[in-house]
């Protein structure tokens, strides 16, 4: 099989590198945006291509030429749409799936080839090492076995928006008013690489919060 893998995340990455250790099997690996090209894949003429953690448009006519799959950390059709692990983890989810699916038109609507459940507990590292894990377990079977695809209920379908710097403050109404475990939650999920959580403060300064943990008061 020739399979081409499109990312730019370390843990997709990762993905890729271990896929391509584990089987026979011929690949194409774009590393960045900058090296993704779509003449470059068709020149490849993949039987599948991968498009895990991707971020930007791909065109429909390489959707509707490829079988093209997506991995999404969600358990869809839940929590489509941008910053889904940010999205579950401030709406107080501790459990989780990585969603394998195929991509058409729609975004993270296509019919479902693969999911495993994970954890959302701990560090963000913590929760991309198992996003990791059943990722390649899951691209192995798919690889091994094909395709084996299930539509996805829309009408249990709910779609959150990607979050941006603004959303990584923490409030003064927050502080006041929401728990240690929101505010704990808040901060975790926004490890590197994403927009750090920050306090702003009198002077126009942020302070940006890079760990936390939680303690009873003595």
């Amino acid at each position: 099989m020739r399979i081409a893998c499109i990312g730019y995340r370390q843990w997709v990455l990762n993905i890729y590198d271990a896929l391509e250790k584990r089987t026979n099997d011929n690949y194409f690996i774009c590393r960045s945006k900058l090296e993704f090209n779509e003449n470059s894949i068709r020149k490849f003429k993949p039987d599948l291509i991968l498009f895990y953690g991707w971020s930007w448009i791909v065109s429909e006519k390489l959707l509707t030429d490829y079988k093209c799959l997506m991995l999404h950390p969600s358990p869809l059709p839940k929590y489509r749409g941008g910053s889904p692990i940010q999205n579950q983890i401030i709406a107080g989810e501790r459990k989780s799936k990585v969603s394998i699916f195929i991509m058409d038109s729609e975004i993270d609507a296509g019919d479902i080839v693969g999911q495993a459940d994970i954890s959302l507990e701990g560090t963000l590292d913590s929760i991309f090492e198992r996003v990791e894990f059943e990722g390649i377990k899951l691209t192995l079977d798919i690889i091994k076995n094909g395709l084996k695809p299930k539509p996805q209920d829309h009408t249990q379908a709910t779609h959150f928006n990607r979050r941006n710097t603004a959303d990584s403050e923490i409030t003064i109404n927050e502080i006041k008013y929401e728990s240690s475990e929101f505010l704990y939650n808040k901060i975790r999920m926004l490890a590197d690489p994403y927009p750090n959580a920050y306090i702003k403060t009198k002077d126009g300064k942020k302070l940006i919060i890079l760990s936390v943990k939680i303690e009873d008061e003595s």
